[in-house]
């Protein structure tokens, strides 16, 4: 499957979650969501990781921009969902490794999980709190110890990434960053009503319930003019 680049980004133009998941079962490596916010703030570094990875379309912006360059199938795949997507097709054959959140949090997503799926196989978890390099490289070697098929580390950008990247020079697998997906599962933190995803307008719900975002989101007027002048 051949990327495309928005302004420098490397995404792949999945069509639908079923071909991303076909992609990954075959191909491991960090699968990076993909979103105006990533395309504006992108840094080298952080450009490096994603191209020389798996950047997907998680948002309504980079998929707009995906179709004006001529990408018309390609479908927005929210990393909220998708990792669920990941556990619910591979749970009976591959293994799992979870990072991230508060301990309580952590605790309630494994227990979630073993109920949903009694036979997964979860070798290994731990909140997101890595607060020594003593305590990183713990973990690192726990991993590459456990040799899990699938990693997920839900610490926000650029942490997951950088951390993933670490993991992944001692061991192959599947990796995938949630940003604070763990919360939405357990219920500490809602998500979006329905409607509001459909119409991609999840920006505008969180905004709305925290206009503190405001400071970041304005720079998505940038963005919504690089799309009303094709700048892509």
């Amino acid at each position: 499957m051949n990327k495309v680049s928005l302004r420098g980004v490397e995404v792949y133009p999945f069509t639908s979650e079923e071909q991303l998941l076909n992609y990954v079962d075959t191909h491991k490596g960090i699968l990076v969501a993909i979103n105006a916010e990533k395309i504006l703030h992108a840094t080298p570094q952080m450009l490096e990781i994603i191209n020389r990875n798996i950047g997907y379309c998680d948002g309504a912006g980079a998929m707009m921009a995906l179709r004006q360059k001529g990408v018309e199938e390609a479908c927005k795949i929210p990393g909220c969902e998708l990792w669920l997507k990941i556990v619910a097709r591979f749970h009976g054959e591959k293994s799992f490794y979870l990072v991230g959140g508060k301990q309580e949090v952590i605790d309630q997503t494994v227990s979630k999980l073993k109920t949903e799926y009694p036979d997964i196989r979860i070798v290994g978890y731990r909140n997101g709190y890595i607060k020594t390099d003593e305590e990183r490289a713990a973990l690192v070697d726990d991993i590459a110890r456990q040799k899990p098929d699938v990693v997920f580390v839900a610490m926000g950008s650029p942490k997951q990434e950088l951390l993933m990247e670490e993991i992944q020079q001692r061991h192959s697998a599947i990796f995938q960053g949630l940003g604070g997906s763990f919360d939405v599962y357990t219920g500490h933190v809602e998500r979006a009503p329905e409607w509001w995803v459909k119409h991609n307008l999840e920006w505008a719900y969180r905004l709305v319930r925290q206009p503190s975002r405001i400071k970041r989101q304005v720079h998505l007027l940038r963005y919504a003019w690089w799309l009303l002048a094709r700048k892509f």
